[in-house]
């Protein structure tokens, strides 16, 4: 049953004819009436000509604009490099007591940082970590000798580009507390990736069908992309 506030938002969105960026995200912080600051969020939906399994998307881009997100940031390394990653805003710092302490089940974080050297350690517990999305992934960032960057960039405000099972792909620009402009940049950031991924993948014909834009208890609306992707 929807609420009595859930109610008041605008119905039938999705059968208007997409708009741009510009245009709808006014309407999307406008439905933004929850006493949260809630995320902005789009979604995209994968041109059915690609098989499930056919496309594998992830990547991580910096949001010029930031995320707006506190992440907690876990960090295994060396000793030498504990300071370093402490320094760098990391919010928990081990080496291989803290590997023992993944393994007992202790996730107490909400993203995994790691040397090239303790990955090699880390890469059995690929059942425990590989299920929650935190395997430290050199791709991402997330393997790297220079921790103090890795940190850096995780705290800023990063945003994971990766497509699910069915092959959609659903990320957050930002907060409805952000303005227009922050949550531009980010937009922009995300189809540069997105663009970048399509060259790098054998893609039938247009990657992104459609393009969707809401907010974490709002109402979605269809955006109008400048380009084909």
């Amino acid at each position: 049953m929807s609420s009595k506030r859930f109610k008041k938002l605008p119905t039938k969105t999705l059968e208007s004819n997409p708009e741009s960026i510009e245009k709808l995200l006014p309407l999307v912080k406008k439905n933004c009436t929850t006493k949260f600051d809630e995320s902005v969020d789009l979604s995209f939906q994968i041109n059915n000509k690609q098989k499930k399994g056919e496309l594998n998307i992830r990547t991580v881009i910096n949001l010029p604009g930031g995320s707006g997100k506190k992440v907690k940031i876990a960090v295994v390394c060396e000793d030498a490099k504990s300071k370093e990653a402490k320094d760098a805003g990391a919010d928990i710092v081990g080496g291989e007591d803290f590997i023992e302490k993944i393994k007992s089940g202790e996730l107490n974080f909400e993203k995994l940082i790691c040397t090239p050297q303790m990955m090699l350690k880390l890469s059995k517990l690929g059942k425990i970590l590989g299920p929650k999305g935190l395997m430290p992934n050199p791709k991402l960032g997330s393997v790297s000798n220079d921790i103090k960057q890795a940190v850096s960039n995780a705290k800023s405000g990063q945003a994971e580009i990766r497509n699910d099972k069915d092959g959609n792909i659903g990320v957050s620009i930002g907060k409805k507390s952000f303005n227009d402009d922050k949550l531009l940049k980010n937009y922009n950031a995300i189809i540069e990736a997105l663009e970048k991924e399509k060259s790098n993948n054998i893609v039938k014909g247009d990657l992104i069908k459609n393009t969707f834009l809401t907010s974490t208890m709002g109402v979605s609306y269809k955006v109008k992309l400048e380009k084909n992707i």
